[in-house]
């Protein structure tokens, strides 16, 4: 079970930088009534995130009602990579209103056209075919169905099994959690899919051995065949730990699938769209995968998602077989691609890997300072985990965890709640606009909530 954080307002120190602002009690009374209406009419699975209404949001930070600031290191779960409310991004939508057309269903739009011609584009040339979803569950559900029926197709109807990842998050609905490696996710299903396994997944933190050798081994332990699997999936990071796995890794698993005819699917939903300090995460390994789902940092704001893949897998499905109501919504679709514009000609890509650098730097020195805290930091470009641990034993800390996310929030400093094994890792994913300057005000706020949360644990 998640936990809730006290949404009763209390008194914190006034705190006043070039990117932070507390000057109430947090949460501030004047959005209490909004709280107390989303806790009456909402169910308890919506209360899990810092209780920050949210007034407006600009750039890196967020702003409540009261005139509270916060600099923001979540962009929005790993969203707003261009920024929050981009002037290109909410002009786009404007001129896309004003238009008229806010809905068209299947049938064609022009606004959809351009969208799945600049995704072929800027992806490997054998990615060659779009279909536009709502959310990244929507997408890697559906690649996860396009790989069954392509392993049909090639190998016969007993070619569906799915491999996945132990610790990997690809969605909450419920082939999506499925196909997840978080047992926590999956305790209430009373039926799993006997044909989706996990395996290891080689962080070099929890999983020490990161040899392909292991998957070979996890596959042989299960009894499963190469013949009988249809599809890998994988994140091209883990999104709840932000880890990497080895180079050398990814690529055996690469020359296997082509081997033995397995489609080799990147979610790139957290991971896309220059999060890592490249344009995709899967970029990082020098392969091209046969199959990427992404979301989240698409359109830095409306919902949308894509598949993107070899025409061969995207075309196994006729006319009207394969779609879904909102596809191409031709606003979310213009928002997409002035993101898209945005993060590649701004420069964006290239910010995520300089700033980037001085992030995980400055996470490392925290962490050097509070070795039996942080057990380990994950992560490239603007996007790192920060494992809390109990001691030298690497046992997950899900209450200090949280605990420094609450010192953080009341200091100014917006993180998500904590994610990951145990509800262990505090995740760093800033909007790719950041400066330097706003990196090192955040690493001040949050080496203060280090310490303070600890402290008040007795975990010094």
């Amino acid at each position: 079970m998640g936990r809730a954080f006290d949404i009763e307002p209390k008194q914190v120190k006034v705190v006043e930088t070039a990117f932070r602002r507390i000057a109430t009690k947090i949460p501030a009374p004047e959005t209490l009534e909004v709280l107390q209406t989303l806790h009456r009419c909402e169910p308890i699975s919506m209360s899990g995130q810092p209780p920050i209404v949210w007034d407006r949001a600009e750039g890196v930070q967020v702003y409540d009602r009261a005139g509270n600031k916060w600099l923001d290191w979540s962009s929005g779960v790993v969203v707003a990579n261009a920024g929050h409310g981009a002037s290109e991004i909410k002009e786009a939508i404007r001129h896309q209103m004003e238009k008229g057309l806010l809905h068209t269903y299947c049938f064609p739009n022009a606004e959809r056209a351009e969208l799945v011609k600049c995704l072929v584009d800027i992806t490997p040339e054998k990615l060659n075919k779009v279909f536009l979803l709502t959310t990244g569950s929507e997408a890697t559900e559906c690649a996860m169905k396009l790989a069954r029926t392509y392993g049909q197709r090639v190998g016969g109807k007993d070619k569906i099994a799915i491999i996945s990842f132990g610790g990997a998050f690809h969605g909450r609905t419920l082939g999506a959690q499925m196909i997840g490696g978080l047992p926590a996710l999956k305790e209430w299903i009373v039926n799993l899919d006997p044909d989706i396994h996990q395996v290891p997944f080689p962080d070099g933190f929890r999983t020490v051995d990161t040899s392909f050798d292991l998957f070979l081994k996890s596959l042989a332990q299960i009894g499963l065949s190469p013949g009988r699997v249809a599809g890998v999936i994988l994140e091209s990071f883990q999104g709840g730990s932000a880890c990497f796995a080895p180079k050398e890794y990814i690529q055996a698993l690469a020359r296997w699938c082509g081997e033995n005819q397995v489609l080799l699917i990147c979610d790139e939903i957290q991971a896309g769209f220059g999060r890592t300090g490249r344009l995709f995460g899967f970029e990082h390994y020098d392969i091209v995968p046969d199959l990427i789902c992404c979301g989240k940092g698409i359109s830095s704001s409306l919902p949308l998602s894509a598949v993107i893949g070899r025409s061969d897998v995207m075309d196994l499905y006729g006319p009207a077989e394969m779609t879904s109501t909102h596809t191409g919504n031709p606003v979310c679709a213009v928002a997409a691609l002035a993101s898209i514009r945005k993060i590649i000609e701004g420069g964006l890509v290239e910010n995520a890997r300089a700033i980037g650098q001085v992030l995980i730097e400055g996470l490392r020195e925290i962490a050097g300072r509070y070795p039996k805290i942080v057990g380990a930091v994950r992560g490239r470009g603007l996007v790192v985990g920060l494992h809390i641990v109990k001691g030298k034993n690497q046992e997950p800390d899900g209450d200090l965890a949280f605990a420094i996310v609450e010192k953080a929030f009341q200091k100014g400093l917006l993180l998500f709640a904590p994610v990951g094994f145990g509800g262990a890792t505090l995740k760093v994913c800033p909007p790719l606009t950041i400066t330097r300057e706003a990196i090192l005000d955040g690493l001040s706020a949050l080496a203060e909530s280090v310490e303070e949360a600890a402290a008040e644990l007795g975990r010094l």
